[in-house]
């Protein structure tokens, strides 16, 4: 039976996947084979021997201590689009919030209490403040089209009936095939920089895209334009951003994650993180958190892996045995010992061999967790890796 800990509250679903007749799970499970976790901040928490995989029921993986993982062979996965239609459906609604500016017309609506009958006419009176434009024939530039931003930018081609510019690099081959025909790729940023009267903005948090809404980027743009951040707060420079939002530069900042700075910008709408906050949502993170768990636990298949490579293979009868480790010289002939001193009575079906990095390994480190081993079972070899891009 494989023991699981939860480290937050997680729905319900999780047992759908999880079956009481494999899986032991609790929040209090003192040697777990896995973990599942939402927000809980993982880098000061000890890692058990015993833990082989961790979960994250969300995109993000900021709370988990992805070198350590991986230097101890620690598989860590995390859900990336299981949240894409709710972020993506607020993203629709930050367009109109930001360019017709119905938070702020909200927040003036509050302060007309206790004004009795006058109330309709101070409306018709102070309501022409807040006037926006429409977004129907408006250009809308994605940066990113992954999941979210493949949604964002149907919706708005489709839907809202705008002009769609999508610039991404890395497309998926399901993201482009998911795309609208109206949506028209573009070969750099500068030319949605260029063109476009609203942008939003749907890439990872990297050395590469951080400070990416900064001040060269805003000198690009269109005066007046319409800026959306629904990814990371890290991804703009609140210095610049600040500057062009009080000049006019930028008309409009919609963005789900407040900062002390955001908040006192100008112009700025500000929301509480409510991009993945909806019962469906948590629903499909947790379910496919906890899929993943299973495949890796039992199969040894990896599946939306941020530290290892891509695994998906068929299962046939016996027993599958994984090796991380080292690849470094005299590690095959270490591993074969080691296997074969395990292996005396058990019949080898499948074997997954896969070589990480170049880092020394001696064997006296390796270790080796038998999972369930009626089924399949690991010997995992400390790898100091940074990340899945270096693998």
């Amino acid at each position: 039976m494989y023991k699981i800990q939860t480290l937050n509250s997680i729905s319900d679903v999780i047992h759908e996947e999880l079956s009481a007749e494999n899986y032991l799970i609790g929040k209090e499970e003192p040697v777990p084979e896995g973990i599942l976790v939402r927000s809980a901040d993982m880098h000061e928490r000890e890692l058990p021997e015993s833990l082989l995989a961790i979960a994250r029921a969300g995109a993000g993986t900021n709370n988990i201590p992805i070198d350590e993982c991986t230097r101890r062979g620690i598989a860590v996965f995390n859900t990336p689009g299981a949240n894409a239609n709710a972020v993506a459906e607020l993203v629709v609604c930050g367009l109109m919030l930001g360019g017709r500016n119905v938070s702020g017309g909200i927040q003036w609506a509050q302060t007309l209490k206790g004004q009795g009958d006058a109330i309709p006419k101070l409306v018709e009176k102070g309501k022409g403040q807040f006037a926006g434009p429409e977004v129907r024939g408006k250009t809308l530039g994605v940066i990113g089209l992954g999941a979210i931003g493949a949604i964002v930018a149907n919706a708005a081609a489709e839907g809202l009936q705008m002009k769609v510019l999508g610039y991404d690099p890395f497309i998926s081959v399901e993201s482009a095939w998911s795309l609208s025909r109206a949506v028209r790729h573009c070969a750099s940023m500068d030319e949605i920089f260029a063109n476009a009267d609203y942008i939003t903005v749907h890439v990872p948090l990297n050395d590469g895209t951080r400070g990416l809404i900064g001040s060269a980027n805003l000198a690009k743009m269109k005066d007046g334009v319409h800026l959306l951040n629904f990814s990371r707060a890290e991804l703009a420079d609140a210095d610049a951003l600040a500057a062009a939002l009080e000049s006019g530069k930028v008309a409009s900042y919609v963005t789900d994650f407040p900062t002390e700075a955001v908040l006192a910008m100008k112009n700025a709408v500000v929301i509480p993180h409510l991009g993945a906050s909806t019962p469906e949502s948590e629903e499909n993170c947790a379910r496919m958190a906890a899929q993943e768990l299973r495949e890796y636990l039992e199969n040894g298949q990896i599946r939306n892996s941020v530290n290892l490579p891509e695994i998906l293979l068929g299962r046939s009868e016996g027993i599958r045995i994984q090796i991380i480790h080292g690849n470094e010289p005299g590690m095959v002939s270490a591993i074969s010992a080691a296997i074969g001193a395990r292996a005396e009575s058990v019949p080898l079906i499948n074997m997954i061999l896969r070589y990480f990095c170049r880092f020394a390994i001696s064997a006296a480190e390796r270790r080796v967790c038998p999972a369930a081993f009626s089924k399949r079972f690991i010997i995992a070899f400390p790898i100091p890796c940074a990340a899945k891009d270096s693998l």
